[in-house]
């Protein structure tokens, strides 16, 4: 066996496979870019209705361009409390629809025009100063390097048949019987367990099917293989996660593995069906300057795979609800409390950036609620005769939830910035890890000005009734202004500054104002020291939770 050409085609056929993926990558990284926000609407739009969520998952995966990504965001999501089991299914049922635009994308005829379409994209993605341009040269140069990679992959497999002993082991696989086609869909599978990308194990079988090195038979029971082969992905992001995370993962496995059991009963007629769709001549062969193809392959695989898939989620649908009673009880529900975090964040959902930063959001709204009930807790503290020790130490605890939710929150930040995020998500990213500090720094101050109460109270002396009364005053203003701005943050109002100039003007004047008269209450009034100092520093308490509350308002409207 010639060693020169087996180097050879072992280069050309990783460096082709390489580029491929990696184009993959690009175009789905730019497509999610430029339709970000679609996906963010799309998502949170999701309800239990099985069509709405089968549709959400064809878009969302036709975007990202994986099926794997989509079930994983989809096991995060559902393993940080965001969606349903039942949501989840839907949009995995859409998903295994979205993934076979990759076929259809391998079906246009520009494999040689995948070069210059890769070198015109780079020239936009690296000179062009708009942002959407940009990304949507990078899609652009991602399906360019995944015909270019295409390309070199039909390459390397036209030159298995000048290499007998490899021609010989190909044809050891034919889907001439079931245990063949059990056989073939069994390597479909490994391969694509072994490269984790289902898009990547198209592209090889499109390659060797092409050149003709296996016949359309078994390139169709690879594909029906690699739909097994791609839950592999789900399975591995499911370990460790929530319950109802695992049956998502397991509905996917069942799914899958049903549809390729039924549809290898009916293999021979299933492929009549597919020449007949395509209109015969699958297998016959062209000749283009000498060199051997057989062009219809590609769009029969194509063919195969959608018809496939679009079968069986029609097929699947009607039995959803039995489904998820039979996944309830093949992954029973624990007696203990699963959630290891005090937030619903999931680093799964980081490979799409999008929705990831959405998912924070949802929790940094949680810790602006959180700070509107230490406002109130503390209004009711500071009045009673005796402080009710049950609410004290709920105050207590709110702050210290509120201090570890931060630490992870950041840390889900951190992690998605280290990350190549589009300018308007890493933008929005470092306005939340402020926004996450300054509420932070909220809670710590509310828990201070219960400690000045305390500890003037453990010193046996109390603020007097005019004190507590201009204390209250200043804690609803400021509560309410909080408030305003958590509702301004919830709806995606920039305009909170203007709406709330007025408020924090009042909170700024009704300080100084207070402090004023307190000292000229300490000329003509005997205040304990001990009194005038927890006042002092009760009033500069209130005057930090402003400016704090003004950073939040200066994030919320975009204003750096």
């Amino acid at each position: 066996m010639d060693s020169a050409a087996i180097i050879k085609l072992v280069f050309e056929l990783v460096g082709g496979l390489g580029i491929f993926l990696l184009g993959m990558k690009n175009m789905s990284d730019g497509m999610q870019a430029v339709a970000g926000q679609s996906l963010r609407r799309l998502i949170s739009a999701v309800t239990t209705n099985r069509i709405a969520a089968t549709i959400c998952g064809v878009f969302v995966t036709c975007v990202v361009q994986s099926s794997s990504i989509t079930t994983v965001m989809v096991v995060g999501l559902v393993n940080s409390g965001v969606m349903t089991l039942v949501q989840a299914v839907g949009i995995i049922l859409g998903a295994n629809i979205g993934t076979t635009i990759t076929g259809w994308v391998l079906v246009l005829k520009i494999g040689k025009y995948g070069l210059p379409l890769l070198g015109f994209a780079s020239f936009g993605y690296l000179f062009s100063k708009r942002e959407r341009i940009r990304y949507w040269a990078m899609a652009l140069m991602g399906v360019g390097m995944i015909f270019f990679g295409l390309e070199l992959m039909k390459d390397a497999c036209g030159m298995i048949k000048e290499l007998p002993d490899f021609e010989a082991w190909f044809h050891q696989f034919q889907a001439t019987s079931y245990l063949g086609v059990l056989k073939c869909a069994l390597v479909g599978c490994i391969l694509t367990v072994l490269v984790q990308s289902s898009s990547a194990t198209l592209g090889i079988t499109i390659s060797l099917a092409v050149q003709g090195v296996i016949p359309f038979e078994t390139a169709a029971a690879l594909v029906l293989g690699e739909n097994i082969g791609t839950t592999i992905t789900a399975f591995l992001a499911s370990l460790g996660a929530t319950t109802n995370a695992r049956r998502a993962a397991y509905f996917h496995i069942i799914f899958n593995i049903i549809g390729v059991f039924w549809i290898t009963f009916i293999f021979s007629w299933y492929i009549e069906l597919i020449q007949w769709v395509v209109g015969g001549g699958v297998s016959e062969p062209t000749v283009i300057d000498g060199a051997t193809t057989y062009p219809k392959t590609t769009v029969a695989i194509a063919t195969t795979h959608s018809i496939f898939n679009i079968t069986n989620t029609l097929l699947f649908l009607p039995f959803l609800t039995p489904l998820v009673r039979f996944l309830n009880w093949i992954v029973p529900a624990t007696d203990f409390k699963e959630k290891p975090k005090l937030t619903d964040l999931d680093i799964r959902v980081a490979q799409t950036p999008v929705l990831a930063i959405e998912q924070s959001k949802v929790e940094i709204e949680k810790m602006g609620d959180g700070c509107e009930k230490m406002l109130d807790w503390l209004n009711e503290l500071v009045q009673q005769d005796d402080p009710d020790k049950v609410l004290a130490d709920r105050l207590t605890r709110r702050e210290q939830v509120l201090d570890s939710m931060q630490d992870e929150i950041t840390e889900f930040i951190t992690d998605l910035l280290s990350g190549n995020l589009p300018h308007s998500v890493a933008d929005e990213a470092c306005r939340q890890l402020r926004m996450v500090d300054d509420y932070e720094s909220i809670s710590d101050y509310i828990t201070n000005l219960d400690k000045f109460d305390r500890k003037l109270r453990s010193s046996g002396f109390r603020f007097t009734d005019d004190q507590v009364e201009s204390l209250s005053f200043l804690n609803r203003q400021i509560a309410d202004y909080l408030k305003a701005i958590n509702v301004a943050f919830k709806q995606g109002d920039r305009s909170v500054m203007t709406t709330t100039s007025a408020a924090t003007g009042r909170i700024k004047k009704g300080v100084k104002q207070l402090r004023r008269k307190h000292m000229e209450n300490l000329l003509s009034d005997s205040i304990p020291p001990q009194v005038s100092v927890a006042y002092l520093a009760a009033l500069n308490a209130y005057s930090r939770l402003r400016d704090h509350s003004d950073n939040i308002a200066e994030a919320v409207s975009g204003e750096k």
